[in-house]
């Protein structure tokens, strides 16, 4: 076949314009509209004066620097020098920035400055989606990945660690501060920068230290990220990091044939490994931030315990979320198999034997009164499961009830239903997607930042790019690019 001409050193009769160079259904166009539609109220709330300084250089316009940082969040560039870079060779982002090229100090100062401002914008990234009536409100799935910090595993110590650590690094210091104290020169009027990074590491060893040593605290810390702790991974093993938590809601397809998509409704980071405390204030999150309550929640085991199931039901909230601690198939004689008797006090096993009540549980001081009932020990020893049943040897079968234990089995019958099961059935397609994207094409396999404040801010932007990523989704589908609006 032939070939095309090909020349580096092609001119235009007329140059082309800036706007020209991204097409109209561009996802940097909708980024453009997106900060565009941000009111003076909203950049106040950003804590950016929209206008600029009186005084003062010119500065760069914070509806560029803005609309770069969300491009590159939606992108996967996260970093202030290489989003410079793409400031500098990308078209979408020269036209996002009106060729301006904004050098990473820039970049980073703003980001800096207004990054805690910034987790207002997931908010409105939802309000918007809201607004367009695509997105489906009455199911939610709330879940949480592992991330890790900017932190290596082997800088988390526990207490004899540290010290040691610390005794070496004073050793160090002193070693530096003789070596810069000798002769007949002045002081240098800044410490040296071998002895000035010693000295920080010995304030953070101490920092790591005294949580240590702390009552309560944790039995190690990290001297590079205080805040990170170890967090189990998918495939074994450990990390340092954190446990990010989304609430998950599907978006319809604007027309028939097209793809929908996702939408993070509540977005934040904890540094525990259990996920118990979580499910609670991502839902009030959640529904805040959509202004409507959720008809029906999902959630994995790992956030079930009696004190959730409490909560949702005071709240007439309908969840669906396995018990780990269910009886299974290969478990005839689970304690959930026994009959109560409310008359008499007494639960019946699945063998006829009748369990009287023995007394509170005494290793349950200080905490909720545990009912503990027992069969008869020699009734038990003559019966042809007890192996089955229990592993006691000089007792009889007992089981323990506390006052949560109703509530549990309601909520164990309900999710033995068909309803329940396809229910949950339908919970992987929300957030497990999502996280894949928000790890392999928007880069949040590690945070940047660190401390927990920090990586909370730099995970609700990200969960702000991935609802600009839908967003924008909806729009090329839909062909329509008008300004988005709040509701």
């Amino acid at each position: 076949m032939p070939i095309r001409p090909f020349s580096r050193e092609q001119t235009w009769m007329f140059p082309p314009t800036l706007d020209e160079l991204v097409p109209a259904d561009h996802p940097a166009r909708y980024v453009a509209a997106f900060v565009d539609g941000l009111t003076r109220a909203d950049w106040l709330g950003l804590g950016v004066a929209p206008a600029g300084e009186a005084r003062g250089a010119p500065g760069y316009a914070p509806a560029a620097l803005l609309g770069a940082w969300l491009y590159g969040f939606m992108t996967g560039v996260r970093s202030s020098r290489k989003l410079e870079g793409a400031c500098r060779d990308h078209l979408a982002y020269l036209w996002l920035t009106g060729w301006q090229r904004p050098d990473h100090n820039t970049l980073w100062r703003f980001y800096q400055a207004h990054r805690a401002g910034m987790r207002a914008l997931l908010k409105r990234t939802v309000r918007v989606a809201v607004a367009t009536g695509l997105v489906d409100l009455a199911v939610q799935a709330v879940d949480g990945t592992r991330v890790a910090g900017s932190a290596a595993r082997e800088r988390t110590l526990d207490a004899a660690g540290l010290a040691d650590l610390l005794g070496r690094v004073e050793t160090a210091i002193a070693d530096l501060e003789a070596q810069n104290t000798g002769g007949d020169d002045p002081p240098p009027a800044r410490l040296p920068a071998e002895l000035a990074r010693a000295a920080a590491l010995r304030a953070r060893v101490l920092e790591a230290l005294a949580r240590v040593t702390d009552a309560g605290g944790p039995h190690r810390a990290n001297v590079t990220d205080p805040d990170a702790t170890l967090q189990t991974r998918r495939g074994g093993g450990f990390q340092v990091g954190y446990n990010p938590q989304a609430m998950l809601a599907g978006v319809h397809a604007p027309q028939p044939g097209a793809s929908g998509g996702l939408l993070i409704t509540a977005a934040d980071v904890t540094a525990d490994r259990d996920d118990h405390g979580q499910l609670v204030p991502l839902l009030e999150q959640a529904e805040a931030a959509t202004g409507a309550p959720i008809p029906e929640l999902q959630a994995d085991g790992g956030y079930h315990s009696a004190a959730n199931l409490a909560a949702c039901e005071a709240r007439g909230q309908v969840i669906v979320m396995p018990d780990p601690q269910a009886p299974r198939p290969d478990q005839p004689y689970h304690k959930d198999r026994f009959v109560h008797d409310p008359e008499t006090d007494t639960y019946t096993c699945p063998q006829g034997q009748v369990l009287p009540f023995v007394g509170l549980d005494t290793r349950t001081a200080g905490g909720p009164p545990i009912r503990r009932y027992r069969a008869d020990p020699t009734v038990c020893a003559a019966c042809p499961v007890r192996a089955a049943c229990t592993t006691a040897k000089m007792t009889g079968r007992s089981i323990t009830i506390s006052p949560d234990d109703a509530r549990l089995r309601r909520h164990r019958a309900f999710m033995a239903t068909d309803a329940a099961r396809d229910a949950y059935r339908r919970r992987k397609t929300l957030p497990e997607p999502a996280f894949g994207i928000l790890k392999e094409q928007q880069g949040a396999r590690r945070f940047l930042l660190r401390g927990l404040a920090n990586v909370r801010d730099e995970w609700s932007l990200l969960a702000t790019a991935f609802n600009l990523r839908t967003l924008a989704g909806l729009w090329q589908a839909a062909a329509c690019p008008a300004r988005p609006r709040a509701a």
